[in-house]
């Protein structure tokens, strides 16, 4: 991409934003002087999560206490970003301090969803989805604690990738929960979003939970999956969940796809997981978690806003044996996610059992049901859009996999999206 598709970006974000608010810190001088590179990536648009470091922008994940705060270097994530040619156009909204699923931030703004004014992007990247939604950027950096990428993804009928928990370094990451944070992308295809995933694959040290990528490793297939043979899973459990209609035959129609190429699709067992019972649990631990990173802003009125602050109270106060009940509850869940996966090469479910809601109404506790699981248990989760057969909104579908499988993921995504 050239410069003038840049400078274009930067206009129609002048133009539209104002409406929207996806970016906090739009970094147009910076933008516009970063020399043309070489790759797949070059000279392509990004913004970035404002709770990740970019140097000599603001880093302050939507909260009140860091609202100076100012990263003297890059996080090594978007270093590589930088390194793989990408353009950062500027720091983009969020949830406060990524605990929750509207992007609606006190002190700082609401974000807007492109596809319906006064309807919610989704949490905690809101902003990202709704920069690469509105045509901003042509990706997004996001992080993703218990769907965090995958539900504005949804919301905003963009790809959204959660690769596998380590995959990425996180040094340079606000924390919220060191037990499930994963660096994800949001992009306007899946394999937008795969190739930006491997664009932040760099040595991170300083993040005791990064691991080299595996020998051969990529996020994007280099060829076309054959689907002829592979085994995926539609999780009972989800099957038995409420969720909207036109989710529901989003998820029964991608299935549908799939089996048209050669795909056996089939329900299967999923004992140990309970969606609400797991995000309730997910829950708890973020909270005690966050609770412990940033305990002083707990009793400070200036730190945060009351709700915030309450949720790191009610973590803080969540008692030993209510946290080992949780941990219980959690490592049943991944084990029955990785049982699944042994005689499946994926599941398939919905990402969200709804579809974006109205900013002011009340928002759905159960957002992140099926989304947590892939962070309870480590592993790689693609969503992507799917059309409502109602003519609305649209629906989204995620496929997850074992560790390491992103291109089989992006693979499968691409071959049953294409017209």
């Amino acid at each position: 991409m050239s410069g003038q598709d840049i400078a274009g970006r930067l206009d129609r974000i002048a133009q539209q934003d104002g409406a929207i608010g996806a970016f906090w810190q739009v970094d147009a001088a910076g933008a516009l002087a970063t020399p043309p590179g070489a790759g797949p990536l070059a000279g392509m648009a990004i913004g970035i999560k404002d709770n990740v470091d970019v140097a000599g922008l603001q880093a302050t994940a939507g909260l009140a206490a860091l609202r100076s705060r100012v990263a003297a270097q890059d996080a090594p994530c978007v270093a590589a970003l930088r390194q793989a040619g990408l353009v950062i156009l500027g720091k983009l909204a969020m949830h406060e301090g990524a605990l929750g699923a509207t992007t609606d931030t006190p002190g700082f703004g609401r974000c807007m969803n492109p596809l319906r004014p006064g309807f919610t992007p989704g949490g905690s990247s809101g902003g990202s989805g709704a920069a690469v939604a509105a045509g901003f950027v042509a990706l997004a950096l996001g992080t993703d604690t218990m769907g965090s990428v995958r539900i504005p993804a949804a919301y905003c009928g963009v790809a959204g990738l959660k690769p596998t928990a380590g995959l990425v370094g996180r040094s340079g990451v606000v924390p919220l929960s060191p037990a499930f944070d994963t660096v994800g992308m949001l992009a306007t295809t899946p394999r937008l979003a795969a190739l930006g995933v491997e664009a932040m694959v760099a040595e991170d040290r300083a993040d005791p939970a990064w691991r080299p990528a595996p020998a051969g490793w990529q996020a994007a297939p280099r060829e076309a999956v054959n689907m002829a043979g592979l085994r995926i899973g539609l999780p009972e459990p989800a099957l038995a969940a409420p969720m909207e209609a036109p989710v529901r035959e989003a998820w029964a129609a991608a299935a549908a796809a799939l089996r048209v190429l050669g795909a056996t699709v089939v329900p299967v067992p999923m004992p140990g997981w309970d969606p609400g019972g797991a995000r309730r649990a997910g829950l708890l631990l973020i909270e005690a978690e966050a609770a412990a990173l940033h305990e002083a802003m707990i009793e400070d009125p200036a730190a945060a806003s009351p709700g915030f602050r309450a949720a790191l109270a009610y973590g803080r106060d969540a008692g030993t044996l209510r946290l080992a009940r949780a941990l219980f509850r959690l490592a049943e869940a991944r084990a029955a996610a990785l049982r699944a996966l042994e005689a499946h090469d994926l599941l398939l479910m919905p990402t969200a059992p709804q579809r974006a809601f109205a900013h002011g109404t009340p928002a759905p506790v159960d957002q992140a049901d099926f989304t947590g699981l892939a962070n309870f248990a480590g592993l790689p989760a693609l969503a992507f859009p799917w059309p409502a057969a109602d003519g609305g909104l649209p629906c989204s579908v995620q496929l997850v996999g074992r560790p390491y499988a992103e291109a089989l993921l992006v693979g499968v995504a691409e071959s049953v999206s294409q017209p």
